[in-house]
């Protein structure tokens, strides 16, 4: 079966890292070499005064003797700890240095892809339109300003306040009932007039 989980990514290790490994291990055998010569001094210089105690000095002295030639190699064991852990950290803070350069190298190339896809020129271009549109808008605002007179411009800056306050009155809908519409009626023959009588008829009359 494949490798469900995919590859585990594979750290690098560098000639960097692995000189500052050995380094650090040597530092730490020279502490553990320290650790046991300390020991072994404590017993030594307990062991001479039991010697003069016992009336042995010429041991107790030779004892010291050996004693004095092992403090001496403590003091060059010192010496050479503090040397490897100087150049374990002139190591370390290399490496920093080189991610720092590496990281400069990065960005100088990503400027300079930038700086080949918009050059001096087209900021130049790109300035001065954006200089010409400004100024094109300002002369539209000042000739929109001169057609307005003041009335005008204090009813529009009136209005413009109350759109922005919510406050524009709307007219109100009326609550009363509407009143209603007569039904057509049919329209009736106009009553005739009274027709004159005969003029035959006035005169018998």
């Amino acid at each position: 079966m494949g490798n469900l989980f995919g590859k585990k990514k594979q750290t690098r290790v560098t000639e960097q890292d692995k000189a500052i490994l050995q380094l650090k291990q040597q530092r730490d055998k020279l502490r553990q070499y320290q650790k046991r010569i300390n020991l072994q001094l404590e017993k030594e210089r307990f062991l001479a005064k039991q010697l003069l105690k016992d009336g042995k000095k010429e041991k107790a002295l030779l004892l010291l003797k050996k004693k004095r030639y092992q403090d001496q190699l403590l003091d060059k064991t010192e010496n050479q700890i503090s040397n490897l852990e100087r150049m374990v950290q002139d190591l370390e803070f290399a490496q920093i240095e080189r991610k720092v350069i590496d990281g400069l190298k990065v960005g100088n190339e990503c400027l300079k892809k930038m700086h080949e896809v918009m050059s001096i020129e087209e900021v130049e271009r790109i300035m001065d339109e954006t200089q010409d549109a400004i100024e094109y808008q300002r002369q539209i605002d000042d000739m929109l300003a001169g057609s307005l007179s003041q009335e005008d411009e204090d009813a529009v800056l009136a209005e413009l306040e109350a759109i922005t306050q919510g406050d524009v009155e709307l007219p109100e809908v009326p609550s009363d009932e509407l009143p209603e519409v007569p039904e057509a009626t049919e329209d009736k023959p106009e009553r005739e007039r009274p027709r004159k009588k005969p003029e035959r008829e006035l005169l018998a009359a």
